[in-house]
């Protein structure tokens, strides 16, 4: 067969080789032979060997020892291949250490041909069910990692790009960008990239806290260190430990906070609240925000050594309107992600105007506001296959002007732009704030203040 992977038959017996190398080669397997040590080495680094053969007691010296140490090698250099030994030596104890070695399986000589077929054909089977398995792995990590990492824009292209390069080394990454754009997903993708992989991948969002618990949250606390500490609390620093801390909306922390982060970062020391002695970690440092950090630093709400300190490689990911080229390809992710809420399970279709519409809206919210959008058009939609305008919640005429009447100065037309989106927002959720929040990428308590501001009450 054309396709049948390739073996390796390593074996000093040239008529051993001869006799099982023509019986596994009409089987239909294609079958490469090594004679000592060196030349089965030699060949097992040249190519991937999904299944080897292999003798203990090969020249130089033919020693079971020797023989064992080469197993473990093979095995060292690729885990993932099958390696069945076939020796001369019948000993128990060396079958067994071989076993415990990874061997797939130990045949004494002579062996039946029949069960030597028979144990190639599972040995294989194996490296294809766990191939399988991998891939499905790999798979269900993406869609958990990637979910919305999809597009093809220029820019967007760029910044998944420069995340595949740095993923791999320990340099503090910092993503920017609009609330809504998927930093925690890029965030996650870089960590799934990296050798961290295997460990923790621990969020948590500067923004959501009060500087008190946020400190106690990220450092940890001891018993009765303050009112309500009932016990020992190790902190996500100490959670984080081998894998990725990832501060989200770091632009909100505290300046008295920003020290003590900076503090541990620097030395990989942390103090809990209440201690007496600190705790080394090994973490990452992944960070995000939406806000400008340059202009923080010019005004002093942001420590200019923690700046340069998380910005190890800047990741900026762009809002949805300079993403015209992706929104049919997020738009139809979405609406695959929505197919349970469809009466057959099928995904719904974009018609053409509807798309027109995407196209012309302006997005504030981005990512999370076109999930929404994709999600309660597609219950409207009913049994309808395709969707129209009228299942979303803009007709597409909507986009925000470019000028305010009234307005003169910048910051005075910034602020009524911002003023009308969020009561378009609080008019399309019927006035719910929760929901007006989400879509326009701010957080509730972030959505009250400037509803104070405003006097939209």
């Amino acid at each position: 067969m054309a396709s049948a992977p390739p073996l390796l038959l390593v074996d000093d017996d040239a008529a051993f080789r001869k006799v099982y190398g023509s019986l596994l080669r009409d089987a239909g397997y294609e079958v490469v032979e090594a004679a000592d040590r060196p030349s089965a080495r030699a060949a097992f680094d040249a190519r991937p060997f999904p299944l080897v053969l292999l003798d203990l007691m090969l020249p130089p010296d033919g020693s079971v020892s020797s023989g064992l140490a080469g197993l473990a090698a093979l095995l060292d250099a690729r885990p993932g291949t099958k390696v069945i030994v076939v020796s001369g030596v019948g000993d128990t104890r060396h079958s067994l250490e071989a076993i415990r070695l990874g061997a797939y399986d130990f045949l004494t000589k002579p062996v039946d041909p029949d069960v030597l077929l028979v144990v190639v054909q599972r040995a294989l089977a194996r490296v294809a069910l766990e191939r399988q398995v991998e891939a499905l792995r790999t798979s269900l990590e993406r869609a958990a990692g990637d979910a919305a990492m999809v597009g093809q824009s220029a820019s967007f292209l760029a910044a998944l790009s420069l995340a595949e390069r740095v993923a791999a080394s320990d340099l503090p990454v910092l993503v920017t960008g609009e609330n809504g754009t998927g930093k925690e997903l890029l965030a996650r993708m870089v960590h799934q990239k990296s050798r961290r992989h295997a460990g923790p991948f621990i969020p948590v969002n500067c923004g959501a806290l009060p500087e008190t618990l946020l400190e106690s949250a990220l450092f940890g606390h001891v018993k009765g260190s303050f009112t309500g500490a009932t016990r020992d609390h190790r902190g996500l620093f100490a959670e984080a430990d081998g894998g990725t801390l990832f501060l989200d909306e770091l632009g909100d922390m505290t300046p008295s906070l920003q020290v003590k982060v900076l503090r541990a970062l620097e030395t990989g020391d942390i103090l809990p609240v209440g201690a007496d002695l600190p705790v080394h970690v090994d973490v990452r440092l992944i960070s995000a925000t939406h806000r400008d950090l340059g202009r923080m630093l010019q005004e002093g709400a942001f420590r200019e050594d923690l700046y340069w300190r998380v910005k190890g490689v800047e990741l900026r990911l762009p809002p949805l309107r300079e993403r015209a080229s992706d929104l049919p390809l997020l738009a139809k992710h979405f609406l695959n992600q929505c197919a349970h809420l469809c009466p057959d399970g099928r995904a719904r279709l974009l018609s053409d105007a509807a798309a027109e519409s995407l196209a012309a809206h302006g997005w504030p919210g981005n990512l999370r506001e076109l999930r929404h959008e994709m999600q309660r058009a597609t219950v409207l939609a009913g049994e309808r296959r395709e969707l129209q305008p009228e299942d979303l919640s803009f007709t597409g005429s909507e986009r925000p002007r470019a000028s305010t009447p009234g307005a003169t100065t910048l910051a005075a037309k910034v602020e009524a732009l911002e003023r009308r989106e969020i009561e378009d927002a609080l008019k399309r959720f019927g006035g719910n704030r929760t929901h007006s929040a989400e879509a326009l990428g701010l957080s509730r308590q972030g959505l009250l203040k400037k509803l104070e501001r405003f006097g939209l009450t």
